[in-house]
């Protein structure tokens, strides 16, 4: 199932990558509610249980632990869906993580909170609700994918704003990500594996985004 869902992510986001690279320009004047969409790459690394890291015991052995912070390279498969609507956005994305673990998808509904054109078009930051559909954290969905509430704050910086307009280096921004994952984790008294949580799993973690645009707006 996990194969299967990886390989749909990534064929889906690349076919409408193809067809947002073929879009005409003007269709972005004729959206109603929503408008054209623009697809984009980003190079992500993660740091996890950032705050509040969770204590483990190991079974067999009853050694207590506690969990360390611990980083991952991740690939981020970008479609960014803005509306007619003032400062309201969608994202899907499709999150390969190194190692061969599973792919995660996720829905986001994005308020923006510093719009580019206040700012020169170098920063923008925004606040994103999420629908987070990634492989369960609990003993009973451990076999499945299972809908997780996300919410995360979202800061960029265009790095090369001063080129001329034009220039395919533009586009490209770092973003800062804080990122808590307010439903579906592992609890205080599950066991998960040889692993028994003496607290709650730690929702916290923060990433580092390079932003490359294929196909912008």
């Amino acid at each position: 199932m996990t194969n299967r869902i990886a390989r749909w992510a990534w064929r889906a986001c690349l076919t409408v990558a193809l067809l947002v690279a073929a879009s005409p320009v003007s269709a972005q004047d004729r959206c109603r509610f929503l408008c054209a969409p623009d697809f984009k790459v980003e190079p992500t690394f993660t740091i996890a249980n950032l705050v509040d890291r969770h204590r483990i015991v190991r079974v067999p052995g009853g050694q207590v632990e506690r969990v360390t912070r611990k980083g991952s390279f991740e690939l981020i498969l970008a479609l960014g869906i803005p509306t007619t609507v003032p400062r309201l956005e969608f994202t899907v994305e499709s999150i390969l993580i190194q190692g061969g673990e599973p792919v995660e998808l996720e829905f986001e509904t994005n308020v923006i909170l510093i719009a580019p054109e206040h700012t020169g078009g170098w920063v923008e930051s925004h606040f994103d609700i999420v629908d987070k559909y990634s492989p369960g954290k609990r003993p009973a969905n451990l076999d499945r994918y299972t809908h997780k509430l996300n919410v995360e704050l979202d800061t960029a910086l265009s790095l090369f704003r001063w080129l001329p307009p034009g220039h395919w280096l533009r586009g490209i921004e770092i973003e800062g990500s804080l990122d808590y994952v307010a439903t579906g984790l592992a609890r205080a008294g599950d066991r998960v594996g040889d692993d028994a949580y003496l607290d709650h799993e730690s929702p916290w973690s923060f990433s580092f985004v390079l932003v490359v645009p294929i196909a912008p707006r």
